[in-house]
């Protein structure tokens, strides 16, 4: 075998893991030498394509690889797809909305649909905003297991904050998508812009996995939550489950029951 192959031999083997698998059975999967591999995956660990957790003795996709993996998100297809969902979605609700996708520990915005007489958002297409601050970062984050998290936040991730507010620690984070699993959706109240508020829900491609959210961004009150806050909120998770199902649909994914 061309020895050159190797490295994406390794990454091929990597995605198909659930868990983080050892050198020595990487090295039986790729037939190679355990000198060899030890090698190969330390070049590719300074590159930032695997990554290693000592208190396993494993490796797993660094950060690197997975931003390959969602290259189809960055590039105009999933936009283009994208696009008309949102139309809909913004008539329907009359508030802005914004198809974003992860990129490393951040909020990329791909796509954004301003409602009429609303002003532009922050969240304008090419933005990147940190992902532990968006509901839609965190919708996505939501839908990856601890080692994947702990890949993009490791032990030294400084948690910055935009307004005073979001989560400060990876503990806070960790609750933080624990209650958006519960809910089905990620909300964040004024932790981007002061008196903005948004909520979004996940977008699935044919395998299931979490590849980009929906987002619908309005001004909310500090005062206390009332019957018509909890309404609006019921309103636009509903449109919201509407336009992300018709997008993971349009990348192939089948609703669970639907198959």
């Amino acid at each position: 075998m061309d020895s050159s192959l190797r490295p994406l031999l390794i990454l091929s083997f990597l995605a198909t893991q659930a868990n983080p698998v050892s050198a020595a059975r990487i090295a039986e999967a790729v037939d190679a030498p355990r000198s060899t591999t030890f090698r190969l995956l330390r070049g590719m660990q300074a590159l930032g394509y695997v990554t290693h957790l000592p208190e396993e003795q494993a490796y797993a996709l660094g950060i690197a690889a997975r931003e390959i993996g969602q290259a189809f998100g960055l590039q105009a297809p999933l936009a283009r797809y994208g696009r008309p969902v949102l139309e809909r979605l913004v008539a329907k609700v009359g508030e802005t909305a914004h198809l974003a996708v992860l990129h490393g520990h951040e909020t990329l915005y791909i796509h954004e649909q301003t409602a009429p007489l609303r002003a532009p958002l922050v969240t304008a297409k090419d933005v990147r905003l940190p992902a532990h601050l968006t509901a839609s970062g965190r919708v996505i984050l939501a839908g990856m297991g601890n080692d994947q998290l702990r890949a993009l936040f490791p032990p030294n991730f400084a948690f910055i904050r935009r307004t005073g507010r979001g989560p400060a620690t990876y503990g806070e984070l960790q609750e933080q998508l624990s209650a958006v699993r519960r809910a089905g959706f990620a909300r964040e109240f004024g932790e981007v812009t002061e008196g903005l508020t948004s909520i979004a829900k996940p977008v699935h491609d044919r395998t299931g996995r979490v590849v980009a959210s929906i987002a619908v961004t309005h001004a909310y009150s500090l005062a206390e939550p009332s019957a018509a806050d909890a309404d609006l909120q019921r309103t636009l998770v509903a449109a919201l489950e509407n336009a992300t199902r018709d997008l993971s649909r349009r990348l192939g994914w089948v609703p669970p029951g639907n198959g």
